[in-house]
C-alpha cells in the first residue's frame, strides 16, 4: 500500500514530538512513526526536565514556539532553580517530572494537532534517488510491513532505539530502552543512502521501591518556594506555585560501595569489552567513576520521584551495567537502602548515531537533500537537547517545503544555536551535552531574556500566535519602560542616609535607583523602601528589567563581540569552492574546510585546525575585504 504525505518523522521521542508539531503547526501534512503509540515522549532516563544550561534550552524552545515547556509545567512535582549562589547567566531551572502524566499530555497534543498523523509502526528504509548533481534526495520510508509513505522531506528522531542494544552484566540483546522493540533494519539503509554512522552508549540506574526505603537516613531536599513557569504565556504562575512539591533525597556511596564495584568490575559490560559505543563523559556509569576517580571517598547520589501515582523512584548517579546480583549488593550498602527493593534493573544501552559534521546548520544532511536530523541521533544526549534539535529540524524541514528561507540560529542566538553549531562545525566523538560553559555569550543568553532572543524568530517561522504576539511586544515594551524608570528615578533622599548605612556602604546623595541595583549586594526587593511609587510588575519584567540594569556593562562587551562575530558570518563562502586551489591555505585547513564546507567565514573560523591566518587568506583571496 503507497501513501502520500509531505513530511515524514521517524521517532517520536522528545525530538521528534517537536519537529513533527512544530511542521504539522505550519501547516505541513506531517506523519509521526513510532515504534510503540503507548511510549511517546518517554522518559527512560531521568524523569526530569531541565537542569544546567538544559533548563536555558526549555525556555528557549518555549520562546520558539515549541511544546516541551507547557508540558513540563503541567507535570510539575518539584521545581529547583541551581546556581542561585552565582549570577543570572548560569542560574538554571530543573523540574521534577511525572513521567506518565507528561507522555499522556504529550500523545493527546500529538493526537488534536491539525496535519498531523501520528502512527505505530516501524521505519525499515529510507528511500532516494540521484540528482542532476549527483546527489541524493528523499522520496519516500518504508514500514515494516510494507507500507511506503511517499515524502519530499524525512526527520530521523530514533533516539538510542537505532539498532540499540541492551547490556546487564555479561548479558546483552536487541532492544531499546525499557525493554522495547529496537529499529534494527534502519541503519542499513542510512548508511547505503551515503550517511555516516557510529555507535555511542548511555545507561540508567536502578529503580527501587519507595516502601523499601528508610528516609530516615536520608537528607531531604525540597522544592523551592517561588516557581518560575516554563511557559509564562501557556501557564497559571498562581496555580503552579499551588502545588504540594514532592521532596527528593540526597544521599552518597561509601568506601564498602566502592568495594564491591572494584571486586566485580570485570562482570560491568563497559569494563569486559562487550561494549564497544563511547558512553557519555559527563554523565558517567558508577563503576567508570570509582575508576576514573579513585581518590574520591564517596559521590553524591539522588533519589527522586518518577510520579504523583507511582511508587517507583530513580537513583540518578548510580547508573551501571553490572548483573543484577552486584547490583543488589551495593545498592545495600547505601544509606536507608539496606533493605531497598529494586523493581527495575540498571542497564547500559548501545546504539547508532549520524556523524553530525555531516548536517548543515538547518539539521538538514549535507549529502541527502530533504533529510534531516535530530536528537540523540545527531549524538546528543539528554530530553532538552533532543527537543531544540527537533524543534529546529521541524521548522526547516517544513520552511523547504515551502520554498522558504531557513531558519538558521546564530550562537548569540540562544544555546539551541550554540548546540548545532558545536555539532556541525567541531563535531562530537561522545554524546554531547549542553553546558553553559560551551557559550561565549552566555550572560546575553539568559533563561529570562529567551523570549526577547527567539519568539520574534518563532513568530517569523509561525508558531507564534496574535494573542501570544501581542502579548510578547506588551511585555518587551514594559520591560523597557522599567529600566527607563529606574535609570531616572532618585531614590528618596530621606530615607536614603539610613538605608546605605545599614547596607555598609558610603553616604552619598544623587543616586539613581538604576545606580544602586548595581551594586553586587543589593537587587530589586532591598529596595523597595527608597522606592514608594513603584509599579505592579509581573516577575518576569522585573527581572529582566534588574538583570540588563545590572550586567549593562558586561552586556555591552559581549555585543560588541558578537558584532566582530557577525561581520565573519556576514562573508558567505562558495558552495562548489575548491579549497586546494586557494593559495596560502595550510594543507589541515584545507582538508577540515573540504570536508565541512562551512557556509560562512564565521562557521569556517571555528573550525578546529584552521588558524586566523587561514581566515585572512581566505578574506584576500576571495575578495571578501
Amino acid at each position: 500500500m503507497e501513501h502520500k504525505i509531505q513530511l515524514a518523522v521517524v521517532g517520536a521521542g522528545h525530538a521528534g514530538i517537536e519537529a513533527a508539531l512544530a511542521a504539522a503547526r505550519m501547516g505541513i501534512d506531517t506523519v509521526l512513526f513510532t515504534l510503540s503509540f503507548d511510549a511517546v515522549a518517554n522518559m527512560p532516563c531521568n524523569p526530569s526536565v531541565g537542569g544546567t544550561a538544559k533548563g536555558h534550552l526549555v525556555f528557549e524552545i518555549d520562546a520558539l514556539g515549541g511544546e516541551m515547556g507547557r508540558a513540563a509545567d503541567a507535570v510539575t512535582l518539584q521545581s529547583r532553580t541551581l546556581n542561585t549562589g552565582k549570577g543570572a547567566a548560569v542560574q538554571s531551572k530543573r523540574i521534577q517530572a511525572d513521567r506518565r502524566r507528561y507522555q499522556e499530555i504529550m500523545k493527546h497534543t500529538l493526537e488534536t494537532t491539525p496535519h498531523l498523523h501520528p502512527l505505530q509502526a516501524e521505519v525499515t528504509r529510507l528511500l532516494t534517488e540521484e540528482t542532476e548533481d549527483g546527489k541524493r534526495r528523499v522520496t519516500g520510508v518504508v514500514t515494516s510491513i510494507g507500507e511506503v509513505w511517499k515524502c519530499d522531506a524525512a526527520v530521523i528522531c530514533t533516539g538510542t532505539f537505532l539498532d540499540s542494544r541492551i547490556f546487564v552484566g555479561h548479558t546483552s540483546y536487541p532492544a531499546g530502552p525499557d525493554g522495547l522493540i529496537p529499529a534494527s533494519a534502519l541503519s542499513e539503509s542510512l548508511r547505503e543512502a551515503g550517511l555516516t554512522l557510529r555507535r555511542f552508549k548511555t545507561g540508567t540506574p536502578p529503580r527501587i521501591l519507595r516502601s523499601s526505603v528508610d528516609f530516615s537516613e536520608l537528607e531531604e531536599q525540597r522544592g523551592e518556594e517561588k516557581i518560575t513557569p516554563y511557559s509564562s504565556f501557556y501557564t497559571d504562575a498562581e496555580k503552579l506555585n499551588s502545588i504540594d512539591q514532592i521532596s527528593c533525597h540526597i544521599l552518597y556511596t561509601n568506601a564498602e560501595t566502592h568495594r564491591i564495584i572494584r571486586e566485580n568490575i570485570e562482570k560491568s559490560a563497559m569494563y569486559s569489552g562487550l561494549i564497544s559505543g563511547v558512553g557519555p563523559r559527563y554523565c558517567p556509569s558508577i563503576e567508570d567513576k570509582i575508576v576514573r576517580f579513585a581518590d574520591k571517598e564517596r559521590h553524591q547520589l539522588f533519589l527522586e520521584p518518577l510520579g504523583a501515582n507511582t511508587e517507583e523512584l530513580y537513583l540518578q548517579g548510580f547508573s551501571t551495567s553490572l548483573p543484577p546480583d552486584v547490583q543488589d549488593a551495593m545498592l545495600r550498602t547505601l544509606p536507608g537502602m539496606k533493605k531497598a527493593v529494586i523493581t527495575r534493573y540498571a542497564y547500559a544501552i548501545e546504539y547508532d548515531c549520524v556523524d553530525p559534521t555531516e548536517l548543515r546548520h538547518t539539521l538538514e544532511h549535507k549529502k541527502v537533500s530533504g533529510l534531516f536530523g535530530a536528537g540523540q541521533f545527531n549524538g546528543t544526549s539528554g530530553y532538552e537537547e533532543a527537543a531544540g534539535q527537533g524543534l529546529i529540524a521541524g521548522i526547516n524541514a517544513a520552511l523547504k517545503l515551502k520554498g522558504e528561507e531557513p531558519l538558521i540560529l546564530k550562537r548569540s542566538d540562544g544555546y539551541i544555536g550554540t548546540l548545532i553549531d558545536d555539532l556541525v562545525i567541531k563535531g562530537t566523538n561522545e554524546p554531547y551535552r549542553m553546558m553553559t560553559a560551551r557559550s561565549e555569550y552566555r550572560l546575553l543568553l539568559r533563561q529570562d531574556n529567551a523570549d526577547a532572543r527567539l519568539t520574534p524568530l518563532g513568530r517569523r517561522a509561525g508558531l507564534i500566535g496574535d494573542e501570544r504576539w501581542a502579548a510578547h511586544e506588551a511585555k518587551m515594551k514594559a520591560v523597557e519602560d522599567e529600566k527607563n524608570r529606574l535609570e531616572k528615578t532618585f531614590a528618596q533622599s530621606s530615607a536614603l542616609p539610613g538605608f546605605l548605612e545599614k547596607q555598609g556602604m558610603p553616604a552619598g546623595a544623587g543616586f539613581t535607583l538604576a545606580d544602586l541595583l548595581r551594586r553586587p549586594q543589593l537587587d530589586y526587593d532591598s529596595i523597595a523602601p527608597l522606592d514608594p511609587e513603584r509599579p505592579g510588575l509581573p516577575a518576569g519584567v522585573v527581572e529582566t528589567a534588574v538583570c540588563d540594569i545590572k550586567y549593562e556593562g558586561y552586556i555591552k562587551r559581549q555585543l560588541a563581540e558578537v558584532r566582530r562575530q557577525e561581520r565573519l558570518e556576514s562573508y558567505r563562502l562558495p558552495e562548489d569552492i575548491d579549497y586546494s586551489a586557494v593559495g596560502g591555505l595550510r594543507l589541515e585547513a584545507v582538508q577540515k574546510l573540504s570536508a565541512l564546507r562551512p557556509m560562512t567565514l564565521g562557521q569556517a573560523s571555528r573550525i578546529s585546525g584552521v588558524s586566523p591566518a587561514d581566515i585572512s587568506v581566505l578574506l584576500i583571496r576571495l575578495g571578501l575585504k
